[in-house]
């Protein structure tokens, strides 16, 4: 693909509209989203994923737009105080933030992974699980610090083409297993208007379902179950 599809993948999982005979089918079918990039081909910095944090907040606690959760599927960098402050802002304003656990298929509640281990309410962590239900073997995870397993193994969804023409890609990592469990907080607020970043992060981790491969490895035991709402 091209250098810098990663974000149109993981928009495809979130929202790509099902029933209409064409491509792929995301989890919340009538969502709007907006992008905020700070990371590029080359990387990026801790100081802009701030900005891209507080831009989000700022959207919903000064404009009032009905931004439900962001998806963050990137990790990198030690700890950064200012980057938890950011995602504490997000938490006071109920915005969650899904964050990839990452793949280096270690024990993140050993060796911290960022985003993914900051401790802020709001974060929900998510592992890949292939279609069988097992843990990827590129997936990180965590009893303590990853809370819920979704699909991110093989994963077919949208890709830029060119001109007018639908393209899509095939793709692993628990980047796209985040996207999963961002849709299921779009289509939980949908359900379920006015619920606090709370209540939605307590439905999706108490309705998921106990998987064997995550028992001990993740704070759900379990994989995410959008039926169970």
């Amino acid at each position: 693909g091209t250098v810098d599809d990663h974000g149109t993948h993981l928009a495809g999982t979130i929202a790509g509209v099902g029933g209409n005979g064409a491509g792929v089918a995301g989890v919340c079918w009538n969502v709007k989203f907006i992008v905020a990039k700070f990371l590029g081909a080359n990387g990026g910095t801790t100081a802009n994923a701030i900005k891209a944090v507080d831009y989000m907040t700022d959207l919903k606690a000064r404009r009032g737009i009905n931004l439900v959760a962001t998806n963050n599927s990137w990790g990198g960098g030690g700890f950064s105080q200012g980057l938890q402050d950011a995602i504490e802002r997000a938490n006071v304003a109920n915005i969650l933030f899904v964050a990839a656990a990452g793949n280096s298929g270690k024990n993140i509640d050993r060796l911290a992974s960022y985003p993914a281990c900051y401790p802020n309410a709001n974060i929900i962590s998510v592992a890949a699980i292939d279609s069988a239900g097992g843990l990827a073997s590129f997936s990180n995870y965590g009893a303590k610090t990853v809370d819920i397993g979704a699909p991110g193994v093989g994963i077919w969804s949208t890709v830029p083409g060119s001109g007018d023409t639908s393209t899509y890609a095939s793709y692993s990592g628990t980047s796209m297993a985040t996207p999963h469990v961002t849709g299921a907080c779009a289509l939980y607020a949908s359900l379920y208007p006015g619920s606090t970043a709370a209540q939605i992060k307590a439905a999706i981790l108490s309705s998921a379902i106990p998987t064997t491969s995550l028992y001990r490895k993740t704070v759900t035991g379990g994989r995410l179950n959008v039926s169970g709402f």
